[in-house]
């Protein structure tokens, strides 16, 4: 079993930028690939960004291609989400996900979630 704890939102003004991290805690972080996902108040949960357990391979939702950066850190058990040129439709909770198999852009591809860190980008 994989525990996920984000960390790293806030405020900030349109342009800026963010890093999200989030800790996961579990013998087998190393084999799981690590999705990030957002949520704007009364919309779905959309998949922004994930890299696979070998940290070779990255994919990214299309709001956020050029913009955000995934990454891991397997001896710190840690995955982070650069956020640059951050936009005010970008507000959001953002939720770490942990997830076994091929690398999938969608929520039914993650089996763990964290608690979600809220990003309030202001214009």
């Amino acid at each position: 079993q994989v525990q996920l704890v984000e960390s790293g939102g806030g405020l900030v003004q349109a342009g800026g930028s963010l890093r999200l991290s989030c800790a996961a805690f579990g013998r087998s972080f190393s084999r799981y690939n690590m999705g990030w996902f957002s949520q704007a108040p009364g919309k779905e949960r959309e998949f922004a960004a994930a890299i696979n357990w070998r940290g070779a391979n990255t994919v990214y939702g299309e709001f956020v291609k050029g913009r955000f950066t995934v990454s891991r850190d397997v001896a710190k058990n840690a995955v982070y989400l650069q956020m640059n040129s951050l936009k005010s439709e970008d507000t959001a909770v953002y939720y770490c996900a942990a997830g076994r198999g091929i690398v999938v852009p969608a929520k039914d591809g993650y089996d763990y979630w964290g608690q979600g860190t809220q990003v309030t980008v202001s214009s």
